[in-house]
């Protein structure tokens, strides 16, 4: 798996969650809507913090294209930083959390769908297999001492379990993805 195979891997298990949050906020469920979004905004603390101190800085100076999406992205995961910061000095209870829930899932899409659809493409072409499997362990090894899990604590798993794993929580494209795939997607919590 590459860098960026594992970088969409994380997009997708926060687009379960998102799809979980808004299932429990749409039912009324604030106990689990806020509990989602503890876990969203765990998933994307450790996110930009691998992209902001591996994946960026190994790509900045491929192409000046790649190095300006670098830049909007930092500006971007900034924005996001502010909206997680305001979230955990409020309640779930509180008139604005839902609104910030809301605006932080907003930019955080926007983020992702301009990385997948113009940066990681560019990456790709910009690079070759062999640095991005190097570029993938340098991030796998910076999420494991962030203490988040990573593909090898997973790719053991049957893969049924795997795809029991992804359908509980709501991993998009999970029927067509391989045991890694899977692996590299699912929450183990």
């Amino acid at each position: 798996m590459d860098a960026v195979a594992l970088l969409v891997a994380d997009h997708n298990r926060v687009r379960g969650l998102v799809a979980r949050y808004e299932d429990a906020h749409d039912s009324g469920d604030l106990d689990e809507a806020a509990k989602l979004v503890a876990k969203i905004v765990e998933e994307l603390e450790v996110h930009m913090a691998i992209e902001e101190e591996v994946f960026y800085p190994a790509i900045h100076e491929l192409k000046d294209e790649i190095g300006e999406s670098v830049d909007e992205g930092i500006e971007e995961h900034h924005v996001a930083k502010v909206l997680i910061k305001e979230l955990g000095s409020l309640q779930p209870t509180d008139e604005s959390w839902v609104a910030k829930v809301t605006v932080l899932i907003e930019s955080v899409e926007h983020h992702v769908d301009e990385e997948e659809e113009e940066l990681f493409p560019r990456v790709r072409r910009a690079s070759n297999a062999a640095w991005l499997k190097v570029l993938a362990g340098k991030l796998g090894s910076k999420k494991k001492a962030l203490g988040a899990p990573v593909l090898a604590d997973k790719i053991d798993m049957p893969k049924s379990e795997l795809e029991a794993l992804a359908r509980a929580q709501k991993i998009p494209g999970r029927s067509s993805m391989d045991q890694e795939q899977l692996a590299a997607t699912v929450s183990p919590r």
